[in-house]
């Protein structure tokens, strides 16, 4: 192979990884900033616009937390006669239902429980209870999250606009003082994330919603095959694929611990991205630009590019840059030095997490590799069908 053709391999994968990881997000900031020199914004939203709701927790094996969640959840400032809350627990094998159902309510919250004893899976215990919900718009959270309690006046509002079919909360994470490796990294990503979310949405439309808190018209639910991984995902790119827009609302926060550890982060990342890489043939229609050639930008550059050629591309980057620098090309041995110093800096990151020791700056490369680490994982474990629909409870700080 020549080293012209190296060198073109070379800068292409340089580029897909820069701009799936930073490149995308700077070039979406600059095309807002031209919309809104363009477009003029309109923020105009009816706080006197308070339909019912359903606010639905599926919850597995969630007894340390399910009462703080029911607790959380009573605290909303929201008309309680206009609020239902369906807790349907998925064959937990502890004390969750009971914790459900013997919950004081002595002001008369519509609390239900929904119980099943066989264990079926996220998206089976909610579609299991979707008969039951006769109230316009649905709220889905996870059972080990706090809500802030405007939260849903901040989400309902947006259903003013009959073109917004889903709204997607913001997840935070709480951090201590350990320092912890997973928690500054999971920090750093969800922050960036969040960016990308607001900015998505001025765009356009948020690029999927986490399951932690978003919600959507329950008029454009469609039943989803049994076996889908990240049901939250593929449940809010429907509708958006539909023409609808799935906006983004900073002001509904969800709130969880981090991961105790790496490994256990690590475990999550590797469900997501088995779910993802089933997602991109679910949602292959998306691909496709004639419909919604926005929407089809939007999609592959924030997701489809980090799930596939992005993490495939790094390996590619290390081994070319070091046979391209040992031809004494000065330009590649600059950036062969970075790339060795970041992987060195990610590999202090795991010792360190090992002793427990406080050094930030190493473990955000150390959770960047990770999070590729696990796309590899997912992506042979969702090929070799060892990706379970069953959701593990993850072990939290």
């Amino acid at each position: 192979m020549s080293i012209v053709t190296l060198k073109i391999i070379f800068f292409t994968s340089l580029f897909i990884v820069f701009y799936a990881y930073l490149g995308y997000g700077i070039l979406l900031f600059i095309l807002i900033r031209i919309k809104n020199f363009f477009f003029k914004k309109e923020n105009k939203f009816d706080y006197e616009f308070l339909p019912e709701v359903t606010f639905m927790v599926a919850a597995f094996n969630e007894e340390v937390c399910i009462n703080e969640k029911i607790k959380n959840s009573f605290e909303f400032e929201y008309p309680k006669n206009k609020i239902k809350f369906f807790f349907v627990n998925d064959g937990s094998n502890d004390r969750t239902p009971d914790i459900v159902k013997n919950y004081p309510n002595p002001e008369g919250f519509d609390l239900q429980l929904f119980h099943q004893p066989e264990r079926k899976g996220k998206i089976a215990a909610v579609e299991r209870v979707m008969k039951f919900v006769k109230t316009p718009f649905i709220i889905f959270s996870d059972a080990n999250t706090t809500v802030n309690p405007k939260a849903i006046k901040n989400i309902v509002r947006h259903y003013k606009n009959e073109k917004v079919g889903a709204v997607a909360g913001e997840k935070r994470i709480s951090l201590d003082d350990l320092g912890a490796a997973n928690e500054a990294g999971e920090n750093l990503y969800w922050k960036y994330e969040n960016n990308l979310k607001k900015w998505d949405s001025e765009f356009h439309s948020v690029i999927g919603a986490a399951g932690e808190l978003f919600s959507i018209r329950t008029e454009l639910f469609h039943p989803m095959p049994s076996d889908t991984i990240i049901e939250d995902f593929v449940m809010t790119m429907r509708i958006a694929s539909k023409g609808y827009k799935v906006v983004y609302e900073p002001k509904a926060r969800a709130l969880e611990t981090a991961s105790a550890s790496v490994q256990e982060e690590l475990k999550r990342k590797i469900r997501i991205a088995a779910g993802g890489i089933q997602a991109i043939g679910r949602l292959s229609s998306i691909l496709l630009p004639f419909k919604n050639p926005v929407l089809t930008f939007q999609y592959i550059s924030h997701r489809v590019l980090r799930w596939t050629l992005a993490p495939l591309a790094l390996p590619f980057l290390l081994i070319i840059n070091i046979y391209l620098a040992i031809q004494e090309e000065y330009l590649f041995s600059a950036i062969l030095f970075c790339q060795i110093t970041f992987y060195f800096m990610a590999f202090l990151g795991y010792i360190l997490e090992k002793q427990k020791l406080k050094f930030k700056a190493f473990f955000v490369p150390y959770y960047f590799c990770v999070m590729n680490y696990a796309m590899y994982k997912g992506f042979f474990r969702f090929i070799g069908g060892k990706q379970s629909v069953l959701w593990e409870r993850a072990k939290r700080g």
